[in-house]
């Protein structure tokens, strides 16, 4: 089992929104956090890393729909930090389309970041934990997962995948000291979310204003959720307080049913 204060902790998509939550968090509990990012091998990547994560904090170029990508990402992490203890797949794209204006390139761009991603990162993580004794690994998924939401048929297909293949992941580390668990959150304040708002106010005429008011509205606390509260609950996920915790889903949802 790796020392506690020298653990690895890789947070994919981990410059922005919830990513970024998650990578302060897990940093200020003095993991050692590598970030994977698409725009990692620039220099304002790694300032941005510095500064809002912390000093020791590193970020690599990674794009995890494509293997070889993940493949390099792994190779370098391991040559100059070390073996990773903890993975957050947290990286996650969406597309406003219904399934019968769908085009199939947003589709595969959908599916392959937020599933097939995960699945890589996982493939090239989870044989050195089950060596080790020791791992965790956190997927962040979404209520969409259970929930439809008409406009983001390929996000909620994506996310009902990362769900099951989580449970796969659990039951494959289970009886090595490896747990994995999907987070599922409502609506969360962040620059995805705005993005979304800003799209559907030129679908109806609305301002993005008035569109995020009704998405607080939607949850009986009248209120969007924040990314440093998905973060709290990863980092306790990824600690040693939480070795029963595997193969569930827990939905973070302001207390929407659901």
């Amino acid at each position: 089992m790796t020392d506690e204060s020298q653990r690895v902790a890789v947070v994919t998509g981990g410059l922005a929104g919830i990513g970024l939550s998650i990578a302060r968090a897990l940093a200020k509990d003095g993991l050692r956090v590598v970030v994977g990012a698409r725009s990692g091998g620039s220099d304002a990547a790694q300032q941005k890393a510095r500064d809002e994560i912390g000093p020791a904090a590193r970020v690599y170029p990674l794009d995890v729909r494509d293997e070889a990508s993940v493949a390099a990402f792994h190779d370098k992490l391991r040559l100059e930090v070390g073996e990773i203890d903890v993975l957050v797949n947290s990286a996650g794209v969406t597309a406003h389309q219904t399934i019968s204006g769908h085009s199939l390139s947003d589709w595969h761009d959908v599916l392959e970041t937020n599933l097939t991603g995960p699945f890589l990162t996982m493939r090239a993580c989870l044989p050195g934990m089950i060596e080790r004794g020791w791992g965790r690994i956190v997927n962040i998924a979404s209520t969409a997962a259970s929930s439809a939401v008409a406009d983001h048929p390929a996000y909620c297909a994506s996310k009902s995948g990362l769900l099951g293949l989580s449970r796969a992941a659990a039951l494959e580390g289970a009886p090595h000291g490896v747990t994995c668990v999907t987070v599922s959150p409502t609506w969360v304040e962040t620059e995805m979310l705005h993005q979304s708002a800003e799209t559907m106010a030129r679908a109806s005429g609305r301002s993005a204003e008035d569109e995020i008011a009704d998405l607080a509205r939607a949850n009986p606390q009248n209120r969007l959720v924040q990314p440093r509260e998905i973060a709290a609950l990863v980092a306790f996920l990824c600690s040693d307080a939480a070795p029963a915790l595997t193969m569930e889903d827990i939905s973070v949802n302001a207390g929407a049913h659901w």
